[in-house]
């Protein structure tokens, strides 16, 4: 239990236990005759409930004015009403010539009993509402409602005996105060149970003393209401009491409405600036950070080996994409975590690990003695994940490449250190190689990687792509039955741009979607075309890629597209890779809905992926493609025509075709044929050649027409 939850309870408790202690010595008390005693203590009780009263109007209305909230702003207009009513009763009660001359005894109870009917009524309606901010404007509107208030209070004492409750000696008057006096303390302890209600949520330690108050609110009306008269002393102990809860009521207002909202302010900034420079995912700090601390370190003579700066290591997780594709975001976080616990945990003194953003991270070394200890270091991390890395789905093992920008070679200032070790772990990767500390050329490679994007963005307006169609054949009658296309970009200043170099840079960009539908339709469009031109149809397999195969509404995009050209589906062949079905589930349906259709399904660049034989058997797919990787060398390399004997029996025993690719000559050819593969393609029946190429070379042919 929280301690100030403890504290509410012992309050109870007191204010029981000091009723029932006046109770038992009420013979005593009552004994005290020393009247102008008894009205000198009354006096000063009553001047410092009057102090506490103004004191939480004036911390509401005065201190912060410009952040003011409900909660503020109608406490500090009801505590100045039960100011001014206090002032009154206090004043007219002791005896007071000025005041008294206007304000009869009986009347001055009356005004306590307004002024705890008005703090009882206020504090409920206040406290068991959420809290808001309000308009500075309101506080105009507030403390004229409150002046309201206190005047019309005012002109009914000043109208006379007629219409004062008490002015005359009335039984129902008496009847009407006690009533008023046991609404007063029904209502403060509504208020608690309002407050305390279960169903709110857990109370602030702010609400708990407020609360409190109401405790001693309460217990001080009793001893007003006399119910046990005692004697005079009943409205003695009953101002003592609401001395108590007026302290507590300041402290409370002052912690709810200033000090809680304050502190949560503060605590608001930090997260904000925790968060402006530290990775949500991983609690790294991010690349901000890094700036800051590289320039700070660089201020430091760079050759201050105890605390310089020596390098700075760039890592990217190879292949992260194909993972948080297959496997889904969540499994692609919970990598990144893992990935950067297990960097942490081998953090030396004067090494730092920070987050770049999505699969990258950035691992400051200083104080090492030389180029040659950095690289080891680099090394060492490399090492790290040798081991593989367990996810829910699975243990998969991954690898890190490294770019290494060393201090003062490398480059003078933050900005230059860190894109220069960018630059040299994406040459790493390019390169298939580990590590790659930053040297010159990396930085001319990295910009013209960036210009050859920026092309590519504009490649689709400028109409700057075009098919090739590459002829599939049937083995055992070297007859055409299909053909593959294949994207080509002849780019206005650079000429042909290689698939090699541009596609993994559309897939990393995103624009690998818009260029694949747009080989989708072009190449049915053109299939469409041939038929309709009257030659034999056959199929054209268009590959997918990653991107593509996981949109939700492929299938129904596909579905639209076939339908506007008005090509059977049956004519079309999607050819996908084995990573894209790691994620089973999510490829199951995928290739459910393509299934549905009506085209067919190959797995491409089979026996290079990663595909289960288990699964495999059970997918909706009907064709498995041979890596040209295994077809080049099957005459050469026992292995590599083990591996084509071995997919092909697979393929018979799953009831699937077999193509295979990178044919070139007739040995292939024979190989093949002896293992019972149903088609190929290759070099050997024909290269890819653009749309009216293909169809003279292969289409009009086939028909026995003239080229």
């Amino acid at each position: 239990m929280r301690q100030e939850e403890r504290k509410t309870i012992h309050a109870a408790i007191i204010g029981a236990a000091l009723f029932l202690l006046i109770q038992i010595f009420r013979t005593p008390l009552g004994n005290i005759q020393n009247e102008d005693l008894l009205l000198a203590l009354y006096l000063i009780a009553g001047c410092c409930n009057i102090a506490f009263s103004f004191a939480i109007f004036a911390q509401g209305w005065l201190f912060f004015s410009d952040k003011l909230s409900k909660a503020r702003l109608f406490t500090s207009a009801l505590f100045l009403v039960v100011c001014i009513f206090d002032f009154l009763h206090t004043l007219s009660f002791v005896g007071i010539s000025y005041v008294a001359s206007f304000i009869t005894p009986e009347q001055s109870l009356w005004v306590l009993t307004a002024s705890r009917l008005a703090s009882s009524l206020g504090i409920l309606i206040i406290f068991s509402k959420e809290d808001e901010p309000v308009s500075v404007k309101s506080k105009k509107r507030v403390f004229g409602v409150s002046l309201l208030v206190i005047a019309l209070t005012l002109t009914v004492l000043f109208l006379g005996e007629s219409l004062i409750p008490g002015g005359k000696d009335y039984i129902w008057t008496d009847n009407l105060k006690h009533v008023a006096d046991m609404a007063v303390l029904f209502i403060y302890l509504l208020g608690v149970g309002m407050i305390v209600y279960p169903g709110r949520v857990e109370k602030s330690a702010s609400l708990l003393i407020i609360i409190r108050a109401l405790i001693f609110f309460a217990l001080g009306q009793v001893f007003f209401m006399n119910l046990f008269s005692v004697g005079e002393t009943d409205y003695l102990l009953g101002m003592l009491c609401s001395g108590v809860a007026y302290y507590l009521m300041l402290t409370g207002v002052y912690r709810l409405t200033i000090e809680e909202p304050f502190h949560e302010s503060r605590q608001a900034e930090a997260r904000i600036n925790y968060l402006a420079y530290h990775d949500d995912l991983t609690g790294l700090p991010n690349r901000r950070r890094l700036m800051q601390r590289v320039e700070e370190l660089l201020r430091q003579d760079g050759k201050d080996k105890t605390g310089g700066f020596s390098a700075l290591a760039i890592m990217n997780i190879n292949h992260f994409k194909n993972i948080n594709d297959s496997l889904g975001h969540f499994a692609g976080d919970q990598l990144l975590q893992l990935v950067a616990l297990r960097i942490l945990e081998e953090v030396q003194a004067g090494e730092q690990l920070f987050s770049m953003g999505a699969d990258e991270f950035a691992f400051l070394m200083t104080g090492r003695s030389g180029t040659e200890s950095c690289l080891l270091r680099a090394a060492e991390l490399q090492r790290l994940f040798e081991s593989p890395v367990s996810l829910e789905s699975g243990e998969y093992h991954i690898s890190l490449s490294l770019g290494v920008s060393i201090f003062p070679g490398d480059g003078e200032t933050a900005e230059q250190l860190i894109q220069n070790a960018d630059a040299a772990v994406h040459n790493a990767k390019e390169q298939g190689v580990e590590i790659r500390r930053y040297i010159p050329a990396m930085q001319m490679k990295a910009k013209e990687r960036l210009k050859l994007e920026n092309d590519l963005r504009r490649a689709l307006e400028r109409d700057e792509f075009y098919l090739v169609y590459q002829p599939q054949v049937q083995l055992e009658t070297e007859e055409i039955v299909g053909m593959e296309a294949l994207l080509r970009w002849n780019h206005p200043k650079r000429g042909m741009v290689s698939p090699v170099e541009f596609i993994p840079v559309a897939e990393e960009s995103g624009l690998i979607v818009p260029i694949g539908e747009w080989v989708l339709r072009t190449a049915c469009r053109q299939n469409k075309q041939w038929q309709l031109a009257g030659y034999r149809p056959i199929c054209v397999s268009i590959n997918l890629s990653m991107r593509q195969f996981l949109q939700p509404n492929l299938a129904g995009k596909i579905a639209a597209m076939l339908h506007d050209i008005g090509l059977d589906p049956g004519y079309v062949d999607l050819e996908i890779t084995e990573s894209m079905t790691l994620d089973k589930e999510t490829a199951f349906e995928q290739l459910n809905r393509l299934k549905g259709l009506g085209v067919f399904i190959s797995i491409d660049d089979f026996g290079t992926g990663y595909s289960s034989l288990h699964y495999l058997k059970n997918m909706p797919i009907d064709r498995l493609k041979i890596d040209r990787s295994f077809v080049s060398e099957v005459m050469e390399d026992s292995n590599n025509a083990a591996i084509v004997s071995t997919i092909t029996s697979m393929a018979h025993h799953l009831k699937l075709k077999v193509t295979a690719e990178g044919v070139e000559n007739k040995d292939q050819l024979q190989f093949l044929r002896e293992q019972q593969c149903h088609e190929a393609q290759g070099y050997l029946f024909g290269k890819p050649l653009q749309a009216a190429e293909f169809e003279d070379s292969f289409l009009r042919p086939a028909l026995g027409l003239p080229l």
